[in-house]
């Protein structure tokens, strides 16, 4: 681990060159490969976007202020910045590319596909859950033979604990909206990825998570600072 600016920072090898993770915080990401700038989740709160570089790709799980800052965007979106959303994404921002839930694009050479984000159990007061199905994608990328999948807001579904081959997973854990430790430990230990970032964590205690996977040979869980 290393640092961007103030942020921690990992390099993860791929068969097509190095991958960079810097933790901007909170569900917001940024992904260096092969020379481009990719975004997840634009959130102003947790990071001055106009000292971050200019963004090639930015991809947005759902459309809830902190995951898509439109304020934010502006500091690192150019005209030839690509936008990948979903549907209710793009009634607030205008001219992306929508992924529906299973589809699969290539974007900027690098092949994403959209996965089912919902919640199964934890809901408002209406009854409503807070994020309903076919509402928000988690996004798999395959950087050369790498795959990494980012969840987005969303619990332990049967879409989620039924993905193969994942290298490496960020998994949400911000109560009472995503996920408890125990949600996320039964979807890592359902698919098994070799690196598990908690994410999007809040006031989780992330240790329980820890504890729940110790000795889980195979899948290396990393704690950084994405509270």
């Amino acid at each position: 681990m290393t640092t961007h600016g103030n942020f921690e920072t990992d390099l993860i090898s791929t068969s097509a060159g190095e991958l960079c993770i810097t933790f901007l915080g909170h569900g917001s990401l940024l992904m260096g490969f092969q020379g481009k700038n990719i975004f997840v989740d634009v959130f102003g709160e947790v990071a001055d976007y106009s000292k971050l570089p200019k963004a090639d790709v930015v991809f947005f799980t759902h459309e809830h202020f902190d995951h898509m800052d439109t304020k934010a965007l502006v500091s690192i979106q150019t005209e030839k910045t690509v936008l990948v959303y979903t549907e209710n994404c793009a009634q607030t921002l205008k001219g992306g590319i929508v992924m529906l839930n299973g589809d699969k694009q290539t974007v900027a050479g690098i092949p994403v596909e959209a996965v089912a984000a919902y919640n199964l159990v934890h809901k408002r007061p209406s009854g409503d859950p807070f994020h309903p199905k076919r509402s928000g994608n988690g996004y798999i990328f395959t950087f050369g033979g790498t795959r990494l999948y980012i969840a987005g807001d969303t619990e332990n579904t049967p879409e989620m604990k039924a993905l193969k081959a994942i290298d490496v997973a960020f998994l949400p854990m911000n109560l009472p909206y995503t996920m408890t430790p125990e949600m996320v430990a039964d979807a890592a230990l359902a698919f098994r990825p070799k690196i598990l970032y908690p994410y999007h964590y809040g006031e989780t205690d992330v240790s329980k998570l820890v504890g729940l996977l110790k000795g889980e040979k195979g899948i290396e869980v990393r704690i950084r600072k994405m509270s």
